[in-house]
């Protein structure tokens, strides 16, 4: 893990001045949003540059966090529709009675509270896009009425009777396995088939984490704009225990940290100190590896991990650290000892007592 972490360091020191761009050109280039230059992320892009200049549906996978919608928005405003409206509904945040009136819209009288005719997220993307997040959420019923607009490029608005033509790109996302629930048959074959043309697969931090100097860069210009403070770098301690964790909850969690550390860091500099995981180190990601371990190995393997990140976290200092996981000091000892850890703040010989 050190060799990985000291090069990630060492390559964002070295291109920090050159990579990016003005804040007006990242607002006018969405692709350019997408922080990064780990081979995963630029193989993202590449995927992303060369499907958005197609009308095909794109499916966008990944873990609660990634950013599957800064990737939808980077498709569309590299399309030539861009020019056009980007609309976004995410089915896990409307009531579901109320999706299809969100999607379709609807008549006038068509429900209880209908006072009036409403166009949906389809009639307003209208020439532009329709980012549907969350899709999984969908019942049968709305299921085949996007599938029947994917087949005939129509719609018709709840408690309505015309038949409406929309010319809308659509794409959307999901952090659950739909091919699971496909095998349940709670989600259309056929329309899982029209909405998969193309899937791109947002890798998770956990497997770029040579990205996290760049976004945490990016992340605290932001949060000193919002919060009117001067922090202008973190230490290398404090890179060192972001790059070794392995953040279940991606970016989302990353820009949590930061956005939290920012306001804590009492000069221009971001600490150690100013580091909170808010005890997320118990919902770390379960390591494949561990599946060929006795249970007696895989807890030494976690109880290892634990250490090693409450020592970074308390630079280093034993009777400190001692005293918060709740072991004495010649037990903690025994354990460094034990599985081999050693000090990747400063020579193990100026650990503190």
């Amino acid at each position: 893990m050190l060799p990985r972490i000291e090069s990630a360091i060492e390559k964002f020191n070295a291109t920090r001045e050159q990579y990016y761009q003005s804040e007006e050109q990242q607002e006018k280039f969405a692709l350019d949003k997408i922080i990064g230059s780990s081979p995963v992320i630029l193989q993202l892009k590449e995927n992303i540059k060369r499907v958005a200049k197609t009308e095909a549906t794109v499916l966008i996978l990944g873990e609660s966090g990634t950013g599957k919608e800064l990737v939808a928005k980077a498709i569309h405003y590299n399309s030539h529709r861009k020019d056009k409206p980007l609309m976004i509904a995410d089915c896990s945040t409307i009531t579901p009675t109320l999706i299809e009136s969100e999607l379709f819209g609807h008549e006038k009288g068509a429900f209880t509270g209908a006072y009036k005719r409403k166009k949906g997220k389809f009639e307003r993307a209208n020439g532009g896009t329709l980012f549907i997040d969350e899709i999984g959420e969908l019942d049968k019923l709305l299921q085949m009425k996007l599938l029947r607009f994917l087949q005939e490029g129509t719609i018709e608005r709840v408690g309505g009777e015309e038949v409406i033509p929309v010319d809308a790109r659509i794409l959307t996302a999901t952090a659950v396995d739909l091919k699971q629930a496909l095998e349940k048959k709670e989600f259309r074959e056929d329309l899982y088939f029209r909405l998969s043309v193309v899937t791109i697969h947002i890798p998770p931090l956990r497997e770029r984490k040579d990205d996290i100097p760049f976004l945490v860069d990016h992340l605290i210009k932001i949060y000193n704009r919002k919060n009117f403070k001067g922090v202008k770098e973190i230490s290398e301690k404090a890179l060192q225990l972001l790059c070794g964790y392995d953040f279940p909850g991606n970016v989302r969690e990353l820009e949590n940290i930061i956005h939290r550390a920012v306001i804590q860091a009492n000069d221009s500099e971001i600490t150690a100190k100013d580091i909170s995981f808010d005890q997320l180190i118990a919902r770390k990601p379960f390591n494949e590896q561990y599946y060929d371990l006795s249970i007696k190995d895989f807890m030494a393997e976690r109880e290892k991990e634990y250490i090693i990140y409450q020592l970074n976290k308390h630079d280093w200092h034993i009777s400190k650290t001692s005293e918060i996981i709740g072991i004495d000091r010649s037990n903690l000892t025994l354990k460094i000892k034990k599985y081999g850890i050693k000090n990747r703040i400063r020579n193990p010989t100026e650990a503190k007592v």
